[in-house]
């Protein structure tokens, strides 16, 4: 029975403060080294922030220049991938000797996506995965992924895969990664809501995984003077108020939702519990009807800028390491 120490991160970012957040994520890391985790999944969005509560100057049909203002200081506050950040971030993983899941603010050109990276315990990066729809009004701030970044990573401690906050409600996506095997399901998050829990645990006993679900804890005293905050300016109130928790394949909490206060949670899980569940219960598998149901998944990478700058009557060549791959069929 293999016994692995994983762990989901409970902590808020400082907002429009990259290297503050950094030196958090760094204690927060050191905490997770003294508990011997080899896992350690941080929310969304926690390098870069999650702006909750801004409208960025936003109504239909117009815009206003403090919005610009407000866009301007949250892309200076994300990361370029790979960039220095990154190697920051790697060099925690390396010093824990664990993998580190962390959803990020990532910066191409003047976009900005809502992401999430892949970092070995050698602090080397695996990969990203940028969030595929962006939810309400996250769509004015970020761009949308496409379906080059669904990973699932075969690692010593299991396969490992992210869906971001609200993905996790497509039913697509999540046939996605249970036909790749995945059974480490990370799921880095903002909301705080009751019904969130039950959505983790229905995954979780729906392609019979473990589920690593982190979410912020994120106060007023975490953004800055100047921000535009309808929750009101007390220092205390809390805007994001967690509910991290790790399931396991059979939907029973290992640990119970933790709301209002920071915290490094962490389990002890034995990855051959997915196979037992899946005894009676395998999506991709024996409980699947691939007569009946198809599925296919889109994996070619797309890239707008380079698009945009090829001729039209030419498509656009990719690089060695961009080739395009034919849509698999799972």
């Amino acid at each position: 029975m293999p016994q692995h120490r994983v762990a989901v991160i409970q902590a808020g970012t400082t907002l429009f403060d990259t290297p503050h957040t950094l030196e958090r994520m760094a204690a927060l890391c050191e905490e997770a080294r003294h508990n011997n985790v080899e896992l350690a999944v941080f929310p969304e969005a926690y390098i870069g922030g999650y702006p909750k509560g801004l409208d960025f100057g936003a109504r239909v049909g117009t815009r206003n220049e403090a919005g610009r203002d407000d866009y301007l200081r949250y892309w200076k506050a994300a990361i370029e991938v790979p960039g220095p950040e990154c190697r920051t971030i790697g060099s925690f993983a390396a010093k824990m000797k664990a993998h580190l899941v962390t959803g990020i603010i990532e910066r191409d050109g003047g976009s900005l996506y809502c992401a999430v990276l892949f970092f070995a315990p050698d602090g080397s990066l695996l990969g990203k995965r940028r969030k595929l729809m962006p939810t309400a009004s996250e769509r004015l701030i970020w761009g949308q992924g496409d379906g080059s970044t669904l990973p699932v990573f075969n690692t010593d401690i299991g396969k490992i895969g992210a869906a971001i906050c609200w993905e996790n409600y497509l039913p697509p996506l999540r046939q996605t990664y249970y036909n790749k095997g995945i059974n480490i399901w990370c799921a880095p998050t903002v909301d705080e809501r009751e019904i969130w829990q039950t959505s983790m645990r229905h995954i979780a006993y729906e392609g019979r995984t473990f589920v690593l679900s982190a979410c912020q804890y994120l106060t007023r005293a975490d953004a800055p003077e100047d921000y535009t905050c309808p929750q009101g300016n007390d220092p205390k109130t809390t805007l994001i108020r967690g509910g991290s928790v790790i399931i396991d394949p059979m939907g029973t909490c290992l640990t119970e939702p933790v709301y209002d206060r920071e915290a490094v949670i962490w389990a002890d899980i034995d990855t051959d519990q997915a196979i037992r569940g899946k005894y009676d219960l395998d999506v991709a598998g024996h409980y699947a009807r691939p007569d009946v149901f198809s599925l296919t998944v889109n994996e070619t990478p797309f890239h707008p800028r380079k698009a945009a700058c090829s001729p039209a009557s030419e498509p656009a060549s990719p690089t060695p390491d961009q080739a395009p791959h034919p849509d698999t069929a799972l």
